[in-house]
């Protein structure tokens, strides 16, 4: 998949997220200009995978369980073609589960100069809370030298309320990159990717609203 068709795509599907979802995007100016770059965002429904790439200018990939590529039916259809279209990548559910896949992927992806989005609470949250998040985001930026972009994304769940998409307001927050210049060199990788997690999800909270919960969350998704 190249980055022109990912383009293409994001063009031709844009107008009629706009005329549904009329997505309202702030912060665009703390997209960085090129290189890669980490995307942390809140996860609220199904769609946000789809959101995000629209509402940002430049290519994000996502890594999805390989069997959304292997359903049956129209559903399994239009699966294909979306995650074909935004450049998921396939990870077997094994992997995936690990989180050892995804971030594998997640370091390529980042080498190619792209942005990756990953959901720090590692699944979709059914009540709406903020969750506490693993340390998958802190382990790339440690890892690559990427920076983390956080995001709040509010109105999502309210669109699939049903099996066809309603109509709604969808707001999409992004954030500065991330400063962890504060935090000790010296100290050891855990730490540094607790307390970077730690911050991470107060950025989320910020931009999102949400109220936090100290449980994880145990709804379904491809977070890390």
């Amino acid at each position: 998949m190249t980055q022109r068709f990912y383009m293409g795509v994001r063009t031709a599907v844009r107008p009629f997220v706009s005329l549904i979802w009329s997505p309202r995007v702030t912060g665009l100016e703390n997209v960085p200009a090129e290189g890669g770059f980490i995307i942390a965002s809140n996860h609220l429904s199904n769609i946000d995978s789809f959101v995000l790439p629209v509402a940002f200018p430049r290519q994000i990939r996502f890594v999805a369980k390989e069997s959304l590529w292997n359903q049956k039916g129209l559903k399994g259809k239009v699966l294909k073609w979306f995650f074909t279209a935004v450049d998921a990548v396939p990870v077997d559910r094994d992997a995936l589960a690990s989180g050892k896949g995804a971030l594998q992927s997640a370091q390529v992806i980042l080498r190619e100069g792209a942005g990756f989005g990953i959901y720090p609470e590692g699944s979709r949250s059914k009540d709406g809370m903020l969750h506490p998040g693993k340390q998958g985001a802190a382990w790339l930026a440690l890892e690559s030298g990427r920076p983390i972009i956080p995001v709040g994304l509010k109105g999502t769940p309210e669109l699939m309320k049903k099996k066809l998409p309603e109509r709604g307001v969808v707001s999409v927050r992004i954030g500065r990159p991330i400063d962890f210049s504060d935090i000790d060199p010296a100290a050891s990788k855990g730490l540094k990717r607790r307390l970077m997690t730690a911050r991470i999800m107060d950025e989320i909270q910020q931009l999102s609203g949400q109220q936090r919960s100290e449980t994880p969350s145990s709804g379904s998704g491809t977070g890390v």
